[in-house]
């Protein structure tokens, strides 16, 4: 069973200082004016930005890591370097597509391109609600398969394809939502994944076929 994913790291949010006028319930925030609450210290703002997008990067530094013990300690840092670079996020793009970007950077930067993922033992999410029917066939393999060769593999591909192929396949997100995380072009991200795919065959011969 995964760990739960509680916001356990000791930062003191500084308080709000009192207001003559009621402020609206946090949960009712717009993305904007949340982040805005958070920058002006409102308790209890950035602890919902943890609540909302924290399985989200979970499950992102889990499948870099295949450890959840690693992917709970690799998403505390996503979550300390969002709130100490809160003041840099201007907004143009999504608070979800900003965390997943930290978190492809924390995670291609402490996990190193050939450890093998052996500690895998169970999948971080449920596929049988997945509409797989747009699938190619080498997208459902990989989403099917959960052998220990195939994770090994995938932790064997170059820094961009394997975030590339982590967040297509594992996230499914589009092509412009991944180059939008990786500050990359449309046409690049479909070449990372085209040769993430190339690459997985050749190492897995026949698994692949």
């Amino acid at each position: 069973m995964a760990p739960s994913l509680t916001w356990t790291t000791a930062v003191t949010w500084p308080t709000m200082p009192a207001r003559l006028e009621a402020e609206p319930p946090l949960a009712e925030l717009t993305e904007p004016a949340l982040v805005a609450a958070c920058l002006a210290g409102r308790s209890g703002a950035f602890d919902l930005v943890v609540e909302r997008h924290q399985r989200a990067v979970y499950r992102l530094c889990f499948r870099f890591t295949g450890n959840h013990e690693d992917a709970s300690d690799l998403s505390q840092d996503v979550f300390l370097r969002a709130y100490r670079g809160l003041r840099g996020f201007r907004g143009g793009s999504s608070l979800a597509t900003w965390l997943y970007r930290i978190g492809v950077n924390v995670c291609l930067n402490r996990v190193s391109a050939t450890a093998p993922l052996d500690g895998l033992t169970e999948p971080v999410e449920d596929d049988q609600h997945v509409d797989t029917r747009s699938e190619s066939a080498p997208e459902l393999l990989i989403r099917q398969q959960r052998g220990a060769r195939v994770r090994a593999a995938i932790a064997r591909l170059p820094r961009k394809q394997r975030a590339t192929l982590i967040l297509r396949i594992y996230h499914e997100m589009s092509h412009q939502e991944i180059a939008d995380v990786l500050g990359s072009s449309v046409g690049a991200v479909k070449a990372n994944f085209f040769h993430a795919l190339a690459n997985l065959k050749k190492q897995l011969g026949s698994e692949a076929l």
